[in-house]
């Protein structure tokens, strides 16, 4: 995995996944991603913001986290927006430009972004500003100097730290563990000492177990990743439906 510094540097890649901030990804996706690499599709990250609000680990630190865990999950690149923690705007331009050049660099057949339904602000406004920028970076006139048009074909969103039904759930169980290794690299937001300040009272890999087994048994599998897709997908080949 390399890091890019701008956006509209990104290579070609299969897979696009947009997270607030730095593990948001990992926790919500990292398992359909390690599956997904596996079947030899290609990923690029962006993170939106540098997590620069959060109570633990500094900016230094999730950096090289971020790092850690790209590598770990075999992406092809990543790169950060700098967008203000806590400062997300889903009316920005300028963020909007930057989240435009990333999706038509990449030219990603598939999207994964936050769902907009979300107690932290960020998560919200970050919906809500990918979802803006999908549709602008497929027009031809709309800020040509960041790169040819382009929409994906499926987006899927995640949830974040509000329960949401899911449309599809991937079943991770074969990966779970890599998975678990992939979150780990987040060492700064493990085992907190004093977990009042967390949304859930749990630190970042109790959350993500909690979540992907609760995921899995409403499909009745060890551990699962759940999404939502605005209207019905698209089913040509129909020997998923077979197992």
């Amino acid at each position: 995995m390399i890091t890019i510094a701008k956006a509209s540097q990104l290579p070609t890649c299969d897979v696009l996944a947009f997270g607030p901030h730095p593990d948001d990804i990992e926790i919500a996706c990292g398992g359909t991603l390690l599956l997904l690499h596996k079947l030899g599709r290609t990923v690029a990250l962006v993170d939106c913001t540098r997590g620069e609000m959060g109570s633990r680990g500094t900016v230094a630190d999730r950096e090289q986290e971020a790092l850690a865990a790209g590598k770990a999950l075999q992406a092809k690149a990543r790169c950060n927006l700098d967008l203000p923690d806590t400062g997300i705007r889903n009316d920005d331009n300028d963020a909007t430009n930057k989240v435009v050049a990333a999706i038509r660099a990449v030219q990603p057949k598939l999207i994964f972004a936050p769902h907009e339904r979300d107690v932290h602000p960020d998560h919200t406004a970050a919906a809500q500003l990918i979802e803006r920028a999908h549709f602008l970076a497929g027009l031809r006139n709309y800020q040509p100097s960041l790169g040819a048009p382009h929409r994906a074909g499926t987006v899927l969103h995640y949830p974040g730290n509000q329960p949401v039904e899911p449309s599809i759930v991937v079943d991770i169980s074969a990966i779970v563990d890599e998975k678990v290794e992939v979150v780990r690299c987040y060492r700064s937001q493990l085992s907190p000492l004093d977990t009042g300040y967390l949304v859930q009272g749990l630190d970042l890999l109790e959350r993500t177990i909690v979540r992907q087994q609760a995921v899995g048994a409403m499909i009745a599998v060890r551990a699962g990743e759940g999404f939502c897709h605005d209207g019905p997908i698209a089913a040509g080949d129909l020997s998923w439906l077979l197992g």
